[in-house]
């Protein structure tokens, strides 16, 4: 029993002290603690949520923003109790953090500026776990919004982690925003003198023909121009997978090639003519 108290009375010292607050070993280790029972609710509380909203007729990327947002909320609430355990309270802390803006302001500002860019994301949702996005020069399908980045996964098999300021400041093409389907183009040319009317129904053909390509919307020709060298057309297709539109596109390029040969449709290239004047 002398032992235990003679610990005790050492581990209850104060070590330091907070606003008047006495900080000893046992209110840290009590602290970290709570901490730590914190994030493990915190994960038990998104694990929770989320095989509760997995079943309700919700979005995907609406889910996963209520399940994060919960998350923060539950670790917001253990890091005011953590601070409430060693005796610091939210007076202190403002007199604290006075003393500590002009550090953050320049130390931490691109973390703080993507942190709240992340809360911005969630509850805007601009942007949402599943969609398909160009930012800068980087475009894949967003696996993960967190705290502080969103994780990109490429059509590569690269994962790509990008700050969260750049979805708020950069300008951002997302096109899943409005669903999965989308309208593409594949632009070809003819030698003049061909059958526009024949070279429009064999475009129209091969685009209810190859898999991918939707029917509803129906797919439809255009007559661009008259260019230089040959004739401009363009098949605006509506295909349901962004994640495979190359392949896709490849496929009708592909079956275009194969059927002009058969009907003799002509793809023509630049072509110069070149005068030779011989001078006396």
């Amino acid at each position: 029993m002398t032992w235990l108290q003679t610990t005790f009375k050492y581990l209850s010292m104060p070590l330091f002290e907070i606003s008047g607050n006495k900080i000893s070993l046992i209110s840290i280790f009590l602290a970290v603690g709570v901490f730590f029972l914190t994030t493990t609710l915190a994960k038990m509380s998104e694990r929770f949520i989320e095989r509760i909203l997995i079943d309700k007729q919700i979005d995907s990327g609406v889910r996963g923003s209520i399940v994060r947002i919960s998350r923060y909320v539950v670790l917001f609430v253990g890091i005011l109790i953590t601070l409430d355990t060693v005796g610091i309270s939210l007076s202190s802390l403002a007199a604290l953090g006075a003393v500590l803006m002009v550090g953050i302001g320049f130390g931490l500002q691109n973390i703080t500026q993507n942190f709240i860019s992340g809360i911005i994301i969630l509850f805007e949702r601009p942007v949402k776990v599943g969609d398909f996005v160009h930012v800068k020069d980087i475009s894949g399908r967003v696996v993960e919004i967190g705290a502080r980045s969103t994780l990109i996964h490429t059509r590569d098999d690269v994962a790509i982690i990008v700050p969260n300021s750049q979805f708020i400041s950069e300008q951002v093409i997302n096109q899943s925003f409005t669903g999965e389907n989308m309208r593409m183009t594949v632009d070809v040319g003819v030698s003049y003198g061909s059958d526009t009317a024949k070279v429009k129904s064999v475009l129209l053909e091969v685009a209810s023909e190859t898999a991918g390509i939707l029917t509803d919307p129906a797919p439809k020709v255009f007559f661009e121009n008259f260019g230089d060298s040959s004739l401009d057309f363009s098949l605006a297709v509506w295909i349901n997978d962004i994640w495979d539109n190359r392949e896709t596109l490849s496929n009708v390029r592909l079956e275009i090639d194969r059927r002009f040969r058969e009907e003799g449709i002509s793809i023509p290239f630049p072509q110069r003519d070149i005068h030779i004047i011989k001078e006396a």
